[in-house]
């Protein structure tokens, strides 16, 4: 095998990029230290800092306790919100307990009317049931503390009286009665639908 003249070029120029690396590596810049990074701060900023985050470490279990007793508050508050799969279920419920309080206080409720359930603030919803009956005026009065003494969260929401008998003092009463429900058993508002 020959070796042309310019294979032997550029062997040369090789050889000589070698030596001039090497010599630049140790000779020239061999003997400078590696640079070291400035800090980015003094020394009284990193303590500012470390102070800092020492009393937002030492707050944390403050704020754990306040989440637990806030939750264990929602969770007492909640017991009275009617839990069911379906928003009828929820307003069947809400009847029965209605014909169970008027039945303890002597009032025979004649069926019932279910309305539309709605939104109650961001995260519940409002399904109402209307029961008519007739009954007592005293009747009537301690049916309605009785509803507010239920353990679930039910409230009148509407009421109809009209004067029945006035030596007997008996009244006609169409009573609407919400229960408090959860946000899912509200139906969705459903816009235009985009062709």
């Amino acid at each position: 095998m020959t070796i042309t003249p310019r294979d032997r070029r550029a062997l040369l120029l090789l050889s000589l990029a070698v030596v001039l690396a090497l010599v630049l590596r140790f000779g020239v810049y061999g003997d400078r230290q590696p640079r070291v990074a400035a800090a980015a701060g003094s020394i009284p900023q990193a303590e500012k800092r470390l102070a800092r985050l020492r009393q937002l470490a030492a707050s944390v279990p403050g704020k754990q306790t306040v989440l637990r007793n806030v939750s264990a508050e929602l969770a007492a508050r909640e017991k009275g919100v009617i839990v069911t799969e379906t928003a009828q279920q929820a307003q069947a419920q809400i009847q029965q307990i209605l014909r169970k309080l008027a039945g303890d206080h002597g009032i025979e409720i004649r069926g019932g009317e279910f309305g539309q359930v709605r939104p109650l603030g961001a995260d519940y919803g409002e399904a109402p049931v209307a029961v008519p009956f007739d009954c007592g005026i005293e009747q009537f009065i301690n049916f309605l503390s009785a509803i507010g003494n239920q353990p679930e969260l039910l409230g009148p929401t509407d009421v109809r009286i009209i004067a029945g008998n006035p030596k007997d003092k008996r009244v006609s009463v169409r009573l609407t009665v919400s229960g408090v429900v959860a946000k899912k058993l509200v139906p969705q508002k459903k816009g235009l639908v985009a062709f």
